[in-house]
């Protein structure tokens, strides 16, 4: 059978939804997934045709497992990944690898000592979308940029989510920040500088429920990154240059059919720009499968991997954090004070420009 013979390692919520469902796709072939459960790799297995293996450590002994796939928890990456590379396996893990600079740089060296690759995987890059914002801003549709906004915010989930357990790597900063930070990169300079953050971090458990941060390259262009658990949904990003702004509203977790909407603001002037629908999914693996034969591409990867971890390193370490003084304070779960919503009888659409 053809393509390149992955593992999967853990049973993640993503890892069932899209990055699995893509492999065929992008000319991997799925060979086994494994979990410290049984029943649950026995799941996986039944959806996807695969083999289903109990514990980590027994597919990285399979010879029919060329590379691997680590979707754990956050805290998880570095232990799994270290495992993967001196057992002969490419990785492609999931963000954030790691925000740890020490820790990225000794295992991209590593990745590099076996001739492996190493991948982080921001799928949101192999959107075609990013390729045209990035075109028109190098053609001067904005005229010359000067400042960039990117968030990324969901509502509020349940207490059992892994993004609420500090001890496994969540956060707000490494789910959702590290996206907009990663967007932020496209359009800075190689490496940005991180001027000032804030994380409003949870007092009882640690973890960081929401927070900004605001990065700046060589020639003063400025971004500011939001992100956080307790907001209304958004995934956008804005491009604001002297003679316009670029807008990309769906930037990070498109569906493979959805075609997205790129707005284009001037002086008295706007332009929305329907895109073409793209799996970025699909074109990830892809993507993965090729530099897995392309060992030249390698280093570009690794400096992508050891660039996010030091940019998310210095947040972390730099950051002014806020804590809630009380329970009812905190930005989650909402507050009994907090006004009930409209009833829907109540909502009127606004007026279009042409009424």
């Amino acid at each position: 059978m053809e393509g390149l013979g992955m593992g999967v390692l853990g049973c993640a919520d993503i890892a069932w939804r899209r990055t699995i469902p893509a492999m065929a796709a992008g000319g991997a072939r799925l060979v086994a997934v494994a979990s410290r459960s049984e029943d649950k790799a026995r799941r996986f297995a039944g959806r996807f045709a695969c083999q289903a293996v109990r514990g980590y450590e027994r597919l990285l002994e399979r010879p029919d497992v060329a590379a691997v796939y680590i979707p754990l928890p956050n805290a998880l990456h570095a232990r799994w990944t270290e495992a993967a590379l001196l057992a002969g396996k490419h990785v492609l893990v999931e963000k954030s690898f790691t925000a740890d600079t020490a820790t990225a740089r000794r295992l991209t060296e590593l990745a590099a000592a076996r001739g492996l690759l190493l991948m982080e995987n921001f799928a949101f890059l192999h959107h075609s979308q990013h390729a045209t914002a990035r075109r028109l801003v190098l053609e001067g549709a904005i005229g010359t940029p000067r400042q960039i906004t990117a968030d990324f915010a969901i509502p509020p989930g349940t207490l059992s989510a892994l993004r609420y357990r500090a001890g496994l790597g969540g956060g707000a900063l490494l789910e959702n920040g590290t996206y907009t930070v990663r967007a932020a990169r496209l359009f800075l300079g190689p490496d940005p500088v991180v001027a000032g953050g804030m994380l409003w971090r949870d007092a009882a458990d640690g973890v960081d429920l929401g927070g900004g941060v605001l990065l700046h390259d060589a020639r003063g262009v400025t971004a500011h990154c939001s992100f956080g658990f307790a907001h209304m949904y958004r995934c956008a990003y804005s491009v604001w240059g002297s003679a316009g702004r670029l807008t990309l509203e769906w930037a990070f977790t498109p569906p493979p059919a959805a075609r997205p909407v790129l707005t284009l603001e001037r002086q008295d002037h706007r332009e929305e720009h329907v895109l073409s629908a793209d799996d970025q999914f699909a074109n990830m693996v892809r993507r993965f499968v090729e530099d897995t034969q392309r060992p030249e591409t390698h280093r570009g990867h690794a400096a992508d991997i050891e660039r996010q971890a030091r940019l998310l390193d210095a947040v972390s370490v730099s950051a002014r954090i806020i804590s809630p003084a009380t329970p009812e304070d905190r930005p989650w779960p909402p507050s009994p004070s907090c006004p009930a919503p409209l009833p829907a009888t109540s909502i009127r659409p606004s007026p279009s420009p042409a009424s």
